[in-house]
């Protein structure tokens, strides 16, 4: 049986993942008696931990709080923390490298030297390949997140992509984070339409406007309808062909950004995909690996097709 002190810890660290934990499973995972347990509770509430008793369960819950003592967290807790603030500081949020890094010296100094040996080894053999995007102020996500979560009304200056600034209206639905770019995926109220808009394009308005009742955003999905626009919609290319296997055997050949697989039946689905340039389309819809048959798409992505398979075809006969 560990130490009263020991045990305590390992209580603290039990009681911190936010579940309800009945008296008799703690007890269990300490190897005491359930007795123990309700004076190790004890003795946390006088340490200025808010442990609260929680009905019909007979168990206990950790509170939020004021003025909370230091958080435990375990090796692979501990591991992981310090290697997502490594990460978070090539991030594309303002300000943040600067934070995590503070964050992260903090950190490696209470860490065991076993576990900053862990970190240091991971961190020292990794390289990170292609930029960020570009900056966005921790404030303007601040605004658009409340904006979310009151259901309220935002109203932003934008500029578009083609040019022009334009004052907007819409009901913010979620942020979404997406090829180190972030977007808004919202309802706009003057277009009546859903609508994606880059956030450091942005600069919300205040105050906010009035509440709205939340919509079913298009599929249920707001990711895939993210990756759907960002896919097809926004390429001056754009084509869909016809795979024929099922979507489920297809879908992990397909990458976020890529394209988007609509399933059509047991046998067959649906390709979206956009790119700059014809040949662009030809590559991505070969790399899928997978019988197709062209469903739509621009004349020019026809021509590509058959100069590609004619070039393969030479290439065998060249062997």
């Amino acid at each position: 049986m560990p130490g009263t002190s020991a045990r305590l810890l390992k209580l603290l660290s039990l009681l911190q993942t936010h579940h309800d934990r009945s008296g008799a499973e703690l007890a269990d995972r300490l190897g005491v008696t359930p007795r123990t347990i309700r004076r190790d509770v004890e003795r946390l509430r006088e340490l200025g931990y808010p442990v609260h008793a929680t009905q019909g369960t007979a168990g206990y819950r950790l509170g939020a709080g004021a003025s909370l003592p230091p958080l435990l967290l375990d090796d692979d807790e501990a591991v992981a923390v310090a290697v997502g603030l490594r990460t978070a500081a090539g991030g594309s949020v303002a300000g943040l490298e600067e934070t995590s890094l503070r964050a992260l010296t903090k950190l490696e100094q209470v860490l065991p030297p076993r576990l900053r040996h862990r970190v240091s080894t991971l961190l020292t053999v990794t390289v990170r390949v292609g930029g960020t995007g570009p900056a966005v102020s921790p404030d303007t996500l601040m605004a658009i997140a409340e904006a979310c979560r009151r259901r309220e009304r935002l109203r932003f200056d934008y500029t578009s992509p083609r040019g022009g600034d334009t004052v907007r209206s819409v009901e913010p639905h979620n942020l979404v984070s997406f090829d180190r770019h972030w977007y808004l995926v919202a309802w706009d109220t003057d277009r009546d339409d859903w609508r994606a808009f880059r956030v450091d394009r942005l600069s919300p308005r205040t105050p906010t406007g009035p509440r709205f009742a939340p919509r079913r955003p298009p599929g249920g999905d707001v990711a895939a309808y993210l990756s759907h626009r960002l896919s097809s919609q926004t390429w001056p290319c754009r084509a869909t062909v016809t795979l024929h296997e099922p979507a489920e055997a297809v879908a992990d050949r397909v990458w976020p950004g890529m394209g988007v697989v609509e399933a059509v039946d047991d046998h067959s689905c649906l390709l979206h995909v956009g790119a700059d340039t014809p040949s662009a389309l030809v590559w991505m819809i070969t790399s899928v690996d997978a019988d197709f048959t062209l469903t739509s798409g621009p004349p020019e992505l026809a021509d590509a097709l058959r100069a590609q398979a004619a070039r393969c075809l030479h290439a065998v006969r060249a062997t």
